[in-house]
């Protein structure tokens, strides 16, 4: 791999543009393309903001926001981007026919050693990839939104996927500092999806069954379980929560977890009256017209805190 790989990030909007910081911050040069000549045109004033918010916690690694932005370019047309890219990350709308096309494009311009990964959240790879010459190279590299923040990427295989293609995926995401995921086979909803979605049912089926208030489910997730699980995950949180450690863990509680297994195989409608009291309570709390303005106070939150979990990492390796 060179000292400073080329890559071409495909879709310029919210998700391209946390990219192409986190593909910049790591040393690639970066252009950007888009169909819409009103997003690319907003995309530079779009990845400054984020760069200087990154800057100002001193997130951005060896380089700054000045010179993390002399290596991203604007792109006129798609040739232009791809023209020595040794990674395509394409961030186009989430419908499958659009992926088609695009990857056919991509497939057809692109250099035949690079690699084609897809953002996207709800496609499997195998759907969109199948027809292509050079499906070998394709997969899925779907980040935790936003990149340029939470290092997790999940790296989704088709079933004709190269080794080769995913080796090289998973080194290009270590190298500019995301954290990947290295999926086995492809599998509907990922694996971040399908963990959410698992505790998502829950918690519908928690308000629907009157247990609990909806503002009380996200309180026990926000000051119960997600400060431990901002530091580890589920198996190594329940193998420091017994003396033994995990085989400890399920030895004295396995029983308890078998039982609210059973329970959880019931799904409850998410609509309805549920739904109503779910969204009444989220109103109550937060009205639509300043979600914008809480997605801005989330973002500075968790700079904040990877910030934190950066400097103690730091610490602990010193």
């Amino acid at each position: 791999m060179s000292e400073h790989p080329r890559i071409a990030i495909v879709g310029a909007g919210l998700i391209g543009c946390a990219w192409a910081v986190s593909f910049a911050r790591g040393g690639c040069s970066v252009r950007l393309f888009d169909r819409s000549a009103d997003v690319a045109g907003a995309a530079p004033a779009s990845i400054a903001a984020i760069a200087g918010e990154l800057e100002a916690a001193d997130l951005l690694g060896e380089t700054d926001a000045a010179s993390m932005m002399r290596n991203i370019d604007i792109a006129a047309t798609l040739p232009e981007a791809l023209d020595g890219a040794i990674h395509v990350q394409e961030n186009t709308p989430e419908r499958l026919d659009v992926k088609k096309a695009v990857f056919a494009e991509l497939d057809a311009i692109a250099d035949p050693a690079a690699t084609l990964a897809s953002s996207t959240s709800a496609l499997l790879p195998s759907a969109f990839t199948e027809d292509l010459p050079g499906r070998a190279r394709c997969l899925v590299a779907h980040p935790i939104n936003p990149p340029s923040l939470i290092p997790a990427v999940e790296v989704v295989p088709a079933p004709w996927t190269a080794p080769g293609t995913m080796s090289d995926c998973m080194a290009l995401m270590r190298r500019i500092g995301q954290m990947p995921i290295r999926m086995k086979r492809e599998i509907d909803g990922f694996i971040m999806n399908r963990l959410q979605s698992a505790l998502l049912h829950e918690a519908f089926r928690l308000v629907a069954d009157g247990v609990v208030e909806p503002e009380d489910v996200d309180i026990g997730i926000a000051h119960g379980l997600a400060p431990r699980w901002a530091l580890m995950g589920p198996f190594e949180t329940i193998d420091l929560n017994a003396p033994g450690g995990v085989r400890d863990y399920v030895e004295r509680y396995g029983d308890m977890y078998r039982r609210i297994g059973a329970e959880q195989k019931r799904l409850v409608d998410w609509e309805g009256d549920t739904l109503d009291r779910i969204d009444t309570a989220r109103r109550a709390e937060l009205p639509v017209t300043r979600i914008n303005q809480a997605q801005a106070r989330r973002d500075s939150r968790l700079i904040a805190l990877m910030k934190h979990l950066r400097d103690d990492a730091q610490r602990q390796t010193s």
